[in-house]
């Protein structure tokens, strides 16, 4: 029995016990508290629900009721109503009995008003069959004015910078190290070095100048994207191309990548280049998330309103935590990563117009999807109850 269920019981037990005049003050007691979490999650600008496996709305503030439009009555309403283009299956499996799913999704609704939102889901664990939804209007960080978004890119550049510098700095050391006794080596008979450990130097030498080449090579394809060039791309031809560039880091690591298309996948309109930059990092992270190797499959298939790209992998999955900080530059949980190849996702899906979310599950996996619009994305009308 879980620690949760042991409270509860302890508690009723002890309600049980007490007199009519106790429990008449417990009760009072219960009803401000409740008062005052509910004026503080009010306060909050950011919409907060909870949620239970039939999606229905089990509790939300004043900020998810003004962001989704929410009736007077919601007692027939389910979220998967509000927010069709979230994944529900993937999030709840069918034949799952299990709600251990963390999802992060960019996604935008059309009612009461146009709106671009950060999805964020985290279940409150097994015992419990509920989960926490995050909503974040970023509405207005995608409308800035040229001259904001020049004011952010100068700070984020200067927050790149100081964590290159940081992270330039054990290789510059380890460098710094090798060769000076290599140097002691080749030029002090007492503290000579065999050629054999003369090897083994200049190769871990050679290790780290590609440590800080795939550094400095991240930093600046983060800061200096160049000026897209937007025609029609065709998603599986351009991801074969990136496959086929990095299968010997794929096959290095065990790793067998199936690749399933629908019928007609028709073209988006993009820059090629920066897609299969994020088709790169999306595909290394997927990789590198597979220590022993995996299965990593790529699915490619369209709607009527978009077109679609699931990479999905067999790896560790992650945590709600790393979810969180997945796409904070020099946060990442990967040994040797530089936490910039999901920020370099994060700006080529917005330039693109895209759709980004994120379904991880520790232990089973993660799923990345990428939603291209095709321009004719119909206005929804609010569920009927």
């Amino acid at each position: 029995m879980s620690g949760r269920k042991n409270f509860f019981d302890r508690f009723s037990a002890r309600f049980e016990s007490l007199d009519a005049s106790s429990r008449q003050a417990g009760l009072a007691l219960l009803m401000r508290e409740r008062g005052f979490f509910e004026t503080v999650f009010n306060a909050v600008e950011d919409g907060i629900l909870v949620i239970d496996r039939q999606l229905h709305l089990r509790y939300f503030n004043r900020a998810a009721r003004e962001l989704l439009g929410l009736p007077e009555n919601t007692a027939a309403l389910r979220l998967n109503q509000l927010l069709p283009d979230v994944d529900w299956k993937q999030i709840i499996p069918e034949d799952s009995t299990v709600w251990d799913r963390t999802v992060r999704q960019e996604l935008q609704i059309l009612y009461p008003q146009m709106r671009y939102l950060q999805f964020y889901l985290t279940p409150l664990g097994e015992d419990n069959p509920v989960a926490t939804v995050i909503l974040r209007d970023v509405t207005e960080s995608r409308r800035r004015a040229t001259s904001d978004l020049e004011k952010e890119t100068v700070k984020a550049v200067s927050q790149l910078a100081a964590g290159v510098a940081h992270e330039i700095g054990n290789p510059l050391n380890s460098l710094s190290m090798n060769l000076q006794i290599l140097e002691r080596g080749l030029t002090d008979p007492e503290e000579a070095v065999s050629p054999a450990d003369a090897v083994k130097m200049l190769r871990r030498c050679a290790g780290e100048v590609e440590r800080l080449d795939s550094i400095i090579h991240s930093f600046l394809s983060a800061i200096r994207p160049g000026k897209a060039n937007f025609a029609p791309v065709d998603l599986r031809q351009t991801v074969f191309e990136v496959l086929n560039f990095m299968r010997p880091e794929i096959e290095a690591r065990k790793v067998t990548v199936n690749c399933s298309w629908s019928d007609a996948v028709p073209p988006v309109n993009g820059d090629v280049e920066q897609l299969k930059q994020a088709f790169y990092n999306i595909i290394r992270n997927a990789v590198q998330a597979m220590s022993n190797g995996g299965e990593l499959h790529i699915y490619g298939y369209s709607t009527a309103e978009y077109r679609i790209l699931e990479f999905s992998d067999s790896g560790r999955g992650m945590s709600a935590e790393d979810l969180r900080e997945m796409f904070v530059p020099f946060k990442t949980a990967k040994a040797g990563g530089n936490g910039i190849g999901t920020m370099i996702i994060e700006r080529v899906c917005r330039e693109h117009g895209a759709e980004f979310g994120v379904v991880s599950a520790e232990g089973r996996g993660t799923v990345f999807q990428v939603k291209f619009p095709d321009g004719r994305r119909r206005v929804r009308l609010l569920p009927g109850n």
